[in-house]
């Protein structure tokens, strides 16, 4: 008889041990996936609060400029309306809650809800003059701003800025 000598086949692994190796790599995979995003994430956080004042300050002056631009002339014109005249600089903003006492019996207000006269978003009391010395035939109301001084280029006011920075003739 002829002896065939055959060599020993490769030992091939059970597909549960490739399974694992597998699994293994898509394991670490996604957790480098997870590492990955949460870097992105934490940069992007980083950026973010970076930039918080920047953000969130330019709608501050905006909340501030509807605030005396618009929200307050419809309570003001009414008052007017009602009385024949703005309340006077003395007067103030809270003639709009109280009525002053030599006008209690035209007054018809309150012109304004809650009770007290809202803050600027810096938590400052809005400024009001009447009659006003950028509107020389209205009312001047303003915020100071975000550095709380009044009287420079950052207060947010209801006047055209160009208008109210012109020599007066």
């Amino acid at each position: 008889m002829l002896a065939t000598h055959f060599a020993p086949a490769p030992r091939l692994r059970p597909p549960s041990e490739i399974e694992n190796q597998q699994s293994k790599f898509q394991k670490a995979f996604t957790l480098l996936e997870i590492l990955v995003v949460l870097a992105i994430i934490g940069l992007l956080a980083g950026l973010a609060i970076s930039n918080v004042d920047k953000i969130f300050g330019g709608a501050q002056t905006t909340t501030a400029s509807l605030f005396v631009k618009e929200s307050m002339k419809t309570s003001l014109t009414t008052y007017r309306i009602h009385l024949g005249d703005y309340p006077s600089t003395s007067d103030g903003l809270m003639a709009l809650i109280n009525a002053p006492a030599n006008k209690a019996d035209r007054w018809r207000g309150p012109y304004i809800e809650g009770g007290k006269v809202p803050l600027d978003p810096w938590g400052e009391p809005y400024q009001y003059r009447y009659p006003g010395s950028k509107n020389k035939t209205s009312y001047d109301l303003y915020s100071k701003g975000p550095d709380k001084a009044d009287g420079n280029e950052d207060d947010i006011g209801n006047w055209d800025a160009a208008a109210a920075a012109a020599p007066v003739k």
